[in-house]
């Protein structure tokens, strides 16, 4: 007997025995998120985003506890718009005294006064590393809070990088949560409008929240070996209801299927078995490539994209799982409820309506006309379009979204850029770390640093503010901090940066034997960051382009099918690059969807990388189904021609409503306020869209057409099954294991 695959086994299983099935799923949810609550999530620490010089710097500074200290500044004004009067000096006194006391505090400065006379700053500097002060802030701002209450005449505001990462924050949650009120209800009308019953409705729905609530708790502790940067969570959500949506439709339309198919000739738990054997064959091999495509994001040896990965891997095997366990289970009992309806309508004499197989339907039929009847102008003119579609992507400009390009719906930005405003000398700075690795040249690295601190002075493109200086108790390590008065992502901020580092360095320290320096600071991590990501791209991108091939071809046993499907996702994943330049780069966003500037001009420098990883992925989803369906009707003989035809109008239906409800989930990211997740849910909608109703509709049919039985090559045994057309039925209960077809 045919050995059966590990999906059917546990299909079977989970189809005789339901009760324990779903009572061993929800067990293993609740128990992922209990733990995961239980041991909490390990956030990523400052060392872990450092990369090229700017990781260097701040690992000599590191060496002499120089670090840049996170700063919080709050500012004073009055609400008249007059001068700052005794009032506000008060305030200040009072702020500067209330600060002192709080333990999260190292220094607070005496008040300054803006240059246009406006408004009074008093500078505190926070304990800690910055991403750790983030969760020691909430003192600090309800300090600043009491001291607007006792001062209602004033505007008291309080702004830095742990207030304003924490204002942040709270925006995504509450983005979060808006994206699931739009999200379900679109779900849910969809289900409804597919399969006509709440009860099958609840079943997506169910597992795609249970999943996502396993991976939640899952990769809390995960978090322990691999830190999160604070990622996770969106794309769990955003990943984790797609996928787990869509295995269950793809699962749940092949069992009703089925159903139509026997007329009431095999028991549920039969079904169960045969949708295990194909859909849920399709579904394991899709979610392994999706995880196994996210996996070369690890190669990018960056912490974000690592949490990227680890969110998505997890989420998308958990679904994967709930596909092999708890939905088998589901639709058993649902599938026993059915028949003893049935049972009970026939004895009392009630005729029912027998159900019917699924048709290719007037729209489908509409849309494959042109891939049937003319394949050649057909992939012509898809190809085409698709290609103009990518080319705008050759012009693609990347930047790091940084506080320059968040939301000024967010109150924090808008305080942000008040305090700037009155501030410019705080806009950005660049830290000069130096190690002396020759104790004799602690006199020849000062002079060096003061040369330095005369030049960028002198300069225009740096603040006339006097440049700051701190050295270690041991003279060893130095930190010279020179303002820019330039926005973080400015060309004047970065231009300041490459004669920085190009030329004055060379010019002052570069002199100084022993001397080992380097940059960090905002614009350089910034810039050091783009071109690790630029390195990291083409062996990201070469990997994963082989490793589809290699899976495509491990799945279907042809090189052409693996060839094509690599060219598909290219064409996808181009075309949706390119409407993301023209909306977001160009500006069409702003037009259409009302978008803030900073979301547009230019395209997040991690948005490429993840949505080109992503999107493969995704499309191996589609792609695995697809040609799956395909593949069963050659090998049954139906020529190829016809098999094309046949496999897509069987999986038409599902794959249309499988994406729309992905596009639903993808596009409510659209409307969130962080501008990099706008782009990443305008880009996910649209590949999904294409793909499923131009690649899969019009150029993949085309191909298979043209290419007739080339299209297995060099597979022996689906040649010999084109050659010699086989009786087995379609759904042949020899499908099932033993024990499903023994308890039939």
């Amino acid at each position: 007997m045919k050995r059966q695959p590990i999906t059917v086994k546990v299909a079977s299983w989970s189809a005789l025995h339901p009760g324990r099935a779903l009572i061993g799923w929800f067990v293993f949810v609740a128990l992922c998120l209990v733990l995961g609550g239980a041991v909490g999530t390990v956030d990523a620490g400052d060392k872990d985003y450092w990369v090229g010089e700017a990781g260097r710097a701040e690992a000599i500074a590191s060496e002499g506890n120089l670090q840049h200290k996170p700063a919080e500044r709050v500012m004073i004004t009055d609400r008249s718009g007059a001068a700052p009067g005794t009032a506000a000096q008060s305030a200040a006194r009072d702020v500067a005294a209330r600060m002192k006391q709080l333990p999260e505090v190292a220094q607070v400065a005496d008040p300054v006064r803006s240059a246009d006379g406006t408004m009074l700053m008093v500078e505190v500097t926070m304990k800690g590393l910055r991403l750790e002060a983030q969760k020691h802030i909430q003192p600090l701002l309800d300090e600043t809070a009491e001291v607007q209450k006792n001062n209602p005449g004033l505007r008291i505001e309080e702004s830095g990088d742990a207030s304003v990462s924490k204002g942040l924050d709270s925006s995504r949650d509450d983005d979060l949560a808006t994206s699931e009120e739009i999200t379900f209800p679109v779900t849910l009308i969809t289900l409804l409008v597919v399969f006509g019953s709440l009860i099958m409705v609840g079943v997506p729905l169910l597992l795609a929240v249970s999943s996502i609530g396993a991976a939640m708790g899952l990769s809390q502790l995960i978090s322990h070996l691999v830190p999160d940067a604070g990622v996770g969570k969106s794309v769990i959500l955003l990943i984790g209801m797609a996928v787990g949506v869509d295995y269950t439709l793809f699962y749940l339309k092949r069992e009703r299927e089925e159903r139509a198919r026997a007329g009431g000739r095999l028991s549920p738990e039969a079904l169960v078995g045969i949708a295990a054997a194909t859909s849920g064959r399709a579904i394991a091999v899709s979610g392994l490539a999706v995880a196994l495509s996210t996996a070369t994001l690890f190669l990018a040896t960056d912490i974000i994209f690592t949490s990227l990965a680890i969110a998505t891997i997890v989420v998308v095997l958990v679904a994967v799982l709930s596909s092999m366990v708890a939905l088998p289970a589901l639709l058993v009992l649902i599938g026993r409820r059915l028949d003893r309806r049935t049972a009970r309508a026939t004895a009392r004499g009630k005729r029912i309506r027998a159900h019917k197989s699924e048709e290719l339907g007037r729209v489908w039929s509409a849309l494959l006309r042109p891939a049937k009847n003319h394949p050649a102008a057909t992939l012509l003119v898809s190809v085409l379009v698709m290609c103009g579609l990518a080319l705008p992507a050759f012009g693609m400009h990347l930047r790091v979204l940084n506080t320059a390009t968040h939301s000024r719906a967010i109150p924090q930005m808008k305080v942000y850029d008040r305090l700037n405003a009155a501030f410019p000398d705080l806009l950005a700075e660049h830290w000069v770390m130096v190690r002396d690795n020759n104790p004799g040249e602690k006199a020849e690295v000062r002079s060096a640093l003061n040369e330095l601190a005369a030049k960028a002075q002198a300069d225009p493109m740096f603040a006339k503010k006097a440049p700051r200086l701190e050295t270690s108790p041991d003279g060893r390590i130095s930190v010279l901090t020179l303002s820019v008065p330039h926005n973080l992502s400015s060309p004047q901020a970065h231009d300041s940066l490459k004669e920085l580092r190009q030329d004055f360095l060379p010019e002052t320290l570069g002199k100084v034997k022993g001397a080992e320096f380097a940059v960090s600071g905002p614009v350089a991590q910034d810039a050091d960051y783009l071109a690790h990501q630029n390195d990291k791209l083409p062996i990201v991108v070469g990997f994963l382009l082989l490793l589809t091939f290699i899976l495509t071809l491990f799945v279907f046993g042809s090189a052409t099918i693996a060839a094509l499907g690599v060219l598909l996702n290219l064409l996808s994943v181009g075309a949706s690059f390119g409407l993301v330049v023209v909306f977001f780069q160009w500006g069409l966003a702003s037009t259409v969807f009302g978008f803030e500037d900073g979301a547009t001009h230019a395209i997040g420098s991690r948005v490429p990388l993840f949505l080109f990883v992503i999107l493969f992925g995704l499309s191996m989803d589609y792609q695995v189904f697809v040609v799956s369906r395909i593949k069963e009707a050659a090998q049954r003989g139906v020529p190829t021609r016809q098999a094309v035809i046949d496999g897509i109008g069987h999986s038409a239906k599902v794959v249309t409503s499988a994406a729309i409800v992905m596009v639903t989930v993808f596009a409510s990211f659209m409307f969130l306020h962080l501008a990099e997740m706008k782009q990443i849910g305008f880009s996910l909608a649209v590949a999904v869209l294409l793909d499923a109703f131009v690649i899969r509709v019009m150029i993949l049919p085309a191909a298979l057409m043209l290419l007739g039985n080339a299209s297995w090559w060099p597979s022996r045994t689906m040649r010999r099954a084109q050659r010699h057309a086989t009786t087995a039925p379609a759904g042949d209960p020899t499908a099932l294991s033993p024990a499903v077809r023994t308890h039939h």
